[in-house]
């Protein structure tokens, strides 16, 4: 009865805004958190199933740019609750109630929505990101919230110390009490014993209501990045009591798992994570099941081909309903729902969105795919990358990314 009070006197707002600028062209015409992953989810569907499996069913998403998407989504998959109960998971756009402008930080997009918050009456607010990929009991932050007496806790992960500059670096002491926080520092503090960790905020929160409502609106009244990474957590912590969360990982691995999945490259392997026979990121737990829209398709199937008398296989990769290879081969992808792979392509290492189309003779290989393209035969992509620039996005690491819209003719593809 206890945990069930807590989550009722909770309210999830999941900052869904951002405009995915490093993931273009995928975010060219969509919210980050709506882009595809996996096969069938989306990315904000591991944070809302997370809310979900945590028991809490009162979910706001904060959304901005590029919209369409994801509202559709959220209608589509997650429209699935009784607000006669109190339950709901709901979008909301930029209000403007103070101004026509857009969501300046993270801190401003909870100003804008202080009316809601007023509205809800929540005890407690708990603030996610839309674009990260992990598997977490918010419940259990929220008991350790509670225990510590504190007003302010976040969440926190062991990352390289390397990889810390890209990070909000705390320094916590032995009450887990924060005492330290940097946003993205040029040199980051190592932790204490771990010369080569730091201990990085996932930008996860929990706040008593009446202190998120009164630093917010004060923040509203400065010069500042209206961030609270950047403003509010450094100029807080020393006078109320701010408290990190060690990650607790529910995807039951030896090492924990958060990807912040903001780049293509980042992007690219989270789904390579997926594919392997023992998954760094395991889909498949009943115990802490990910939930999504699941349109009605066929099975997958996998045929002859009979003009080329060669049989369709996939080997260490998920391959969506409604899928038809057809004397293809196609080892260590993602393929979505809908895509046709013909007779003699090879795809390699590579993530197909929806109803993409392979004809035959076709060689893919460490690509994205988006919607609905349509690849014409004899194509080749990911083997000459100086070529494959003339016409497509190419990452760091050498990754090809085919946006949706790309024109199926042959004159284009083999110019």
């Amino acid at each position: 009865m206890r945990d069930q009070h807590l989550t009722k006197d909770a309210l999830a707002i999941i900052l869904g805004g951002g405009q995915g600028e490093r993931l273009y062209p995928l975010t060219r015409d969509r919210a980050k958190p709506a882009v595809p992953f996996g096969g069938t989810y989306r990315i904000i569907d591991f944070t809302l199933s997370n809310c979900i499996n945590s028991g809490i069913r009162r979910v706001y998403v904060l959304t901005q740019y590029k919209s369409i998407s994801l509202d559709r989504h959220l209608r589509l998959a997650w429209d699935r609750f009784n607000e006669e109960v109190g339950e709901f998971v709901v979008p909301i756009p930029p209000q403007q109630r103070i101004g026509e402008r857009w969501y300046l930080g993270t801190a401003d997009a909870i100003y804008q929505n202080i009316y809601t918050l007023e509205q809800e009456r929540p005890k407690y607010v708990v603030i996610l990101a839309g674009d990260h990929l992990y598997k977490m009991n918010y419940l259990e932050m929220l008991q350790f919230h509670v225990a510590k007496g504190a007003e302010i806790t976040v969440a926190c992960v062991e990352v390289p110390l390397a990889d810390g500059n890209r990070f909000g670096v705390l320094s916590a002491d032995d009450n887990l009490r924060i005492r330290g926080f940097d946003e993205k520092p040029a040199n980051p503090k190592p932790m204490p014993g771990h010369s080569d960790l730091c201990l990085a905020s996932m930008g996860i929160y929990i706040f008593e209501t009446r202190t998120l409502v009164r630093l917010v609106t004060e923040d509203a009244k400065r010069d500042s990045a209206h961030d609270f990474g950047k403003s509010i957590l450094p100029s807080v912590m020393n006078e109320r009591p701010v408290f990190a969360y060690p990650f607790k990982d529910e995807n039951r691995k030896a090492m924990k798992y958060w990807r912040d999945i903001g780049t293509l490259d980042a992007y690219y392997q989270a789904n390579m994570d997926l594919i392997s026979v023992d998954p760094e990121f395991n889909l498949y737990d009943q115990g802490w099941p990910i939930r999504t829209y699941q349109r009605q398709s066929p099975p997958a199937k996998f045929v002859f081909d009979e003009r080329g008398g060669r049989i369709g296989i996939a080997t260490n990769s998920i391959v969506s309903n409604g899928c038809i290879v057809a004397g293809g081969h196609v080892s260590r992808s993602v393929l979505s729902p809908g895509v046709q792979v013909e007779g003699y392509s090879e795809v390699e290492d590579s993530i197909i969105m929806d109803n993409v189309h392979i004809s035959h003779d076709c060689r893919i290989r460490r690509a994205i795919v988006d919607k609905e393209v349509i690849i014409p035969p004899h194509s080749r992509v990911g083997y000459d990358l100086e070529s494959d620039r003339k016409k497509f996005t190419v990452t760091e690491s050498g990754i090809v990314v085919i946006p949706k819209g790309v024109p199926p003719s042959e004159e284009f593809w083999h110019s």
